[in-house]
């Protein structure tokens, strides 16, 4: 007869955390995507009541990799770099501060984020998330620099109506055929 194990609720199995723990290594390791970095963010934010829509374009022709809303209504982006070269080549960044209330940096683990602490990336405005493909942690809480109200709601309309639009071509792919490309 084989012999079985059973693992009780307050016991754990070393097997299969010494293997996840390798295959959770082994993925960390690897060079992170923004796709992967995107996905940490969003769950350091969705446990705090912050909703983010990927690739959101904003009004003037830019595309934010994340823009979202807080539980108060403020608007956050979020700008995410894999490599140095990444970041030192985005001479753009600050045409989305017009867009949101809190701007962050989204960026790997091990990036060298010297860079984000002198005058061109604008520290004073910028909050700085280091995030891998499983979660995120702010490192530098990004300063508040509120929007006029009458920009804000218009972001606002903004993001609900392509959270919606993108909803429903998800669940209807005919509908995409009467979706703009707004977001």
């Amino acid at each position: 007869m084989a012999q079985t194990s059973v693992i009780h609720p307050n016991q754990t199995n070393t097997a299969a955390n010494a293997a996840a723990s390798a295959r959770r290594g082994s993925e960390v390791a690897a060079p992170l995507d923004a796709k992967s970095l995107s996905r940490g963010i969003l769950r350091l934010f969705g446990r705090n009541d912050i909703w983010c829509l990927p690739e959101m374009p904003l009004r003037n022709g830019r595309r934010a990799d994340l823009m979202g809303m807080d539980p108060k209504g403020r608007i956050v982006i979020v700008e995410i770099k894999v490599s140095r070269a990444d970041l030192l080549g985005d001479n753009k960044w600050p045409d989305y501060l017009d867009f949101c209330d809190r701007f962050y940096w989204g960026v790997p683990p091990g990036l060298d984020r010297s860079p984000l602490e002198t005058e061109a990336y604008q520290p004073d405005c910028c909050g700085i998330i280091v995030a891998d493909s499983y979660d995120a942690e702010i490192i530098r809480p990004a300063p508040s620099h509120p929007l006029a109200a009458a920009r804000r709601k218009v972001e606002i309309e903004r993001l609900a109506r392509a959270s919606l639009r993108r909803q429903v071509t998800a669940s209807d792919p005919e509908c995409s055929a009467w979706a703009r490309t707004q977001g």
